[in-house]
């Protein structure tokens, strides 16, 4: 335990942050054939469905995303006659507009806007009806990073639903170092869309993809011909994408669009904050140990003679609070020689 302490100045310390990329794939047998359904987790109350790396039983598994799918409340699907988990439907797409668009000036909801404005009254760019991506911090730890070319999903959009990647639709992030700010979620950008049968020079937009909450939003409308064609979301090609929304439960929903994602790419974020401490041993300073066996007899077992410089071997580094708790402990990889001759400055770094 010391007995003497140095306190640090506001120069003595300096903070730093590094961020680390992580390139992520999520391939389609993932989400759809690797395991037969097995990494598939679906709960008794409906309103999401579980994709594991894994069987979800095995200790080994890993949960990588939640999928689940969602209308507005005045939704003209949610009118429909016979509709599955109607209110559920609604709650849902409720539960992620309140946390990801907020609320308007009247209280009221935002719906998500295809165009991020969520303050926008123009009703062509609501996403009525919506498929919804969250990824777990597993895979997008501090979020996912904000890149042009940083995040790609592939859907195959072919009509027939047993081979769906005869036509592909590319999802990807055109615009992320521009990011946008007005979602209570953090910073987010909107998602396009190009592929075969979709002509490049007109993209449009699909989505919002949420960096720090690890969410993308789809709208069902992928799947429709106004984006490539009409594309059947069961083996008998009898449901269109608004026929599932209606008669399916979620869990059915997110079953045909895991079926059609080809495959999922993004980097992910991992920030380092560090406090850089600057500990200066001036030549008057710390040169006798607080270490008992420093002493013989009382006297200093390193000085041969009472003319002798004092001596004395950094092996620790410690760092107090101001009731002299000890907080953090560095340690050297080999004693640092200190006497009244030298004067030395320990560089300690703190990262969390």
């Amino acid at each position: 335990m010391a007995t003497s302490f140095k306190a640090l100045n506001v120069n003595d310390s300096q903070r730093s942050q590094t961020k680390l990329h992580e390139a992520i794939p999520v391939t389609g047998t993932i989400l759809s054939g690797t395991y037969t359904d097995q990494n598939i987790k679906n709960y008794t109350h409906g309103m999401f469905q579980s994709v594991y790396d894994y069987p979800y039983l095995s200790s080994s598994a890993n949960h990588i995303i939640d999928l689940t799918a969602a209308w507005a409340t005045d939704s003209p699907l949610s009118s429909s006659l016979n509709v599955t988990l109607r209110n559920k439907k609604n709650d849902v797409y409720n539960e992620m507009a309140q946390m990801l668009s907020g609320y308007n000036s009247t209280g009221a909801i935002n719906k998500l806007d295809i165009s991020g404005n969520f303050s926008s009254n123009l009703q062509v760019d609501k996403m009525e009806e919506v498929l919804v991506l969250n990824f777990a911090r597993l895979l997008t730890k501090d979020e996912i990073q904000p890149s042009a070319t940083g995040f790609s999903m592939t859907l195959g959009v072919s009509a027939s639903f047993n081979n769906p990647f005869t036509k592909t639709l590319t999802v990807y992030d055109k615009d992320g170092t521009n990011v946008k700010t007005n979602s209570p979620a953090g910073e987010f950008n909107v998602l396009y869309a190009t592929g075969s049968g979709f002509p490049a020079d007109s993209e449009r937009p699909c989505g919002l993809l949420f960096y720090q909450a690890g969410v993308a939003i789809l709208t069902s409308s992928v799947f429709k011909s106004e984006y490539v064609e009409d594309c059947f979301m069961d083996a008998t090609d009898g449901l269109t994408i608004d026929d599932m929304f209606v008669s399916s439960s979620i869990s059915g929903s997110c079953t045909a669009l895991r079926h059609r994602i080809q495959n999922i790419s993004f980097n992910n974020t991992t920030e380092l904050n560090s406090t850089i401490y600057f500990c200066r041993l001036n030549s008057t300073e710390f040169n006798y140990s607080s270490n008992p066996t420093y002493l013989s007899s009382s006297q200093i077992r390193v000085k041969t003679l009472r003319t002798d410089n004092p001596v004395s071997y950094v092996t620790t580094v410690g760092l107090y609070s101001e009731d002299n708790a000890l907080l953090a402990v560095g340690k050297v990889s080999e004693p640092i020689r200190k006497s009244p001759g030298t004067e030395t400055t320990f560089r300690v770094r703190l990262d969390y």
